[in-house]
Order: C-alpha cells, then structure tokens, then sequence
C-alpha cells in the first residue's frame, strides 16, 4: 500500500520508543497523537488508520477510515449500526491483557478463599479475630468460562497452584495440557456443580447476557466463588445478591458490573463476601500491558501497509 498519504491517528498512551517503533513500519505515513479525551473529530475524520479507542460518536460521519485497531479486547461498543463503515478493518488487542487480568483473578480467588474480606474488616476495628477455615486452589476444581487470552493465561496460573482445570468454550479445539477437561457450552449446567470457583471473561452478546442467573448460581456449590472480569451483563446482579447475602455463595469478585459504574446505592456493593474493582484489571496500571499493545498496533500496522494478514480481525 502506498504510505505516502497515509494518515494515522494513535490514541493510546504512546511513549517516545513506542512512536519511534510505530513510524518506522510506515516510514512515508503522517502520524497524529491524542487521547480518546482531547482527540477532535476533525483528527477523527481525516485519520485513514486509528490505533486507540475513540469516541463511537465521532465515528459515524468518518468515511475515510480504512482500519481501526482498538486497544482493548473488548469491542463490542463499536459494532452498532452506523458506527463504522462495512469496509473498516477493526482489529482488537487481544494478547495484550491475559498477564495482568489474570494475575488480578488469582489475587481475588486467593483473598475470598482466605477471608481477606473478614480480616480487612477486623483491622479497620482494631479487632485480634480467627475467622477460621480457609480454603485453598490446590486440589480445588476451576471451571474456566471463556477460553481466550485472558481465560488461558488464569487457567495456567491455578494450574500451577494445583487446581483441576475444566474449561469452557464455544468451539472445541486441541486441549492445552495445563487444562483437565475442555467442553462447550451446552455442557456448562453440568459442569457448575463440579466448580469450586467459576471464572467468567467473555465478550457481551446476546449469548452471554445473564448467564449467570438465578438458575445457574443456585447450580453451584454453596462454598464456590465467582468471578467475572469480561463484562457486568454476563451476571444477573439482582440473583448475585440474593445468592452471596442468603450464603449460597462463598463469594464473589466483580472487576465488572451491571450497571456500570456501579451506582453507590447499589446493594451489590454491601453484599457479604464480596470484592469489587471498577474495570480497572485491563487498563494500562501494568506496564506490560502498553508494551504488549504497542507492539500488537506496530505488528499490524506493518502488515496493513504490506497488505498482509493481520492478527485480532473482528469479524464482524
């Protein structure tokens, strides 16, 4: 492809070795850099390739947009009528996400098993209290729900600690040797009594909207945890509640929720045994995860100029 008239308007936090990487795949191209919070429309109108997530809104009157490479895993947000035109390229950052999320699943399973909640608790009150008896990963069943980037990357991680691994997706495909048993789907009502802790990262859909509902969360052992760091309408908020403040739950850890941002007068937030963060696990907190985009926008844009195969199509 000639590079010449080329615009590219990047959005993501690019460092001064991210710029350098970036323009030396499209030499002859000319490049703009902003933020989703200070980008114009006109940047947004002219830009032929946008690498970073912008506004949907200024989306719908760009003509002229031949790529968008977005810096989150998630897309969904950008696949509504009129928001980007059929001939687009949308590519995600796949890849980039698995290290830290995960990381942030182990570190919530560990401090429901062991009631960090509770003892988080007693120290604001100054209180020398047992809580009792824990729980561990070793030995434990973990029925991982959504077998992406992000779900391997936990499941190699309770691996590790000891846990048997059921995972969940929706094509079979060869089994990794970090997972026990690998099923779709259909198979999921079975498999949530086995569980005991259930991880949910897959993007919304209409297939996904409240799988976790009253049904399925009474199908789980009464001291399994859950844990959901894909997106909030995957979980019946309402049966949650029900379920963690009745002790049919042993707990649950939420990086996201329905409604999102939670409202502070939702009664998720003093249900019992509960950890919340505001969908902050797939941010650019960690370091290496701006690395590991940069280097996904610097792989594709190569690509696109040479007109071969890029990583993360979405097929929309």
């Amino acid at each position: 492809m000639n590079t010449e008239q080329l615009q590219v308007l990047v959005l993501f936090p690019a460092s001064e070795e991210h710029k350098k990487m970036l323009e030396s795949k499209a030499e002859m191209a000319e490049f703009t850099y902003s933020s989703p919070s200070t980008v114009t429309e006109e940047q947004v109108q002219q830009a032929d390739v946008i690498l970073g997530n912008p506004p949907t809104d200024m989306l719908r009157q760009s003509g002229k947009l031949k790529w968008l490479q977005l810096n989150s895993a998630g897309y969904d947000n950008y696949l509504g009528d009129g928001i980007l035109s059929s001939d687009t390229i949308l590519t995600n950052a796949s890849g980039a996400y698995g290290l830290a999320i995960s990381e942030y699943m182990i570190c919530g399973l560990l401090m429901l098993y062991k009631k960090m909640p509770f003892y988080f608790d007693e120290q604001k009150q100054a209180r020398w209290s047992d809580g009792g008896g824990v729980k561990s990963l070793y030995g434990a069943t973990v029925l991982v729900i959504g077998f992406g980037d992000i779900g391997n990357e936990f499941a190699r991680r309770a691996k590790a600690m000891g846990a048997r691994i059921i995972g969940i997706r929706r094509r079979l495909d060869q089994k990794p040797d970090y997972v026990d048993e690998l099923h779709t789907m259909d198979r999921l009502e079975t498999l949530l009594p086995q569980a005991d802790a259930v991880s949910l990262s897959i993007p919304a859909s209409s297939e996904t909207y409240h799988l976790m509902n009253e049904k399925r969360l009474a199908l789980m052992k009464q001291d399994a945890v859950l844990l959901n760091v894909g997106r909030g309408s995957s979980v019946d908020s309402d049966a949650l509640c029900r379920a963690l403040n009745s002790g049919k739950l042993g707990g649950a850890y939420l990086d996201v929720t329905e409604p999102e941002p939670l409202p502070g007068d939702h009664p998720l937030w003093n249900a019992n045994n509960i950890i919340i963060t505001p969908h902050i696990t797939g941010g650019f907190h960690l370091p290496e995860t701006l690395e590991r985009i940069a280097s996904i926008c610097a792989e594709n844009l190569k690509a696109f100029t040479a007109g071969t195969a890029m990583k993360n199509v979405v097929r929309r």
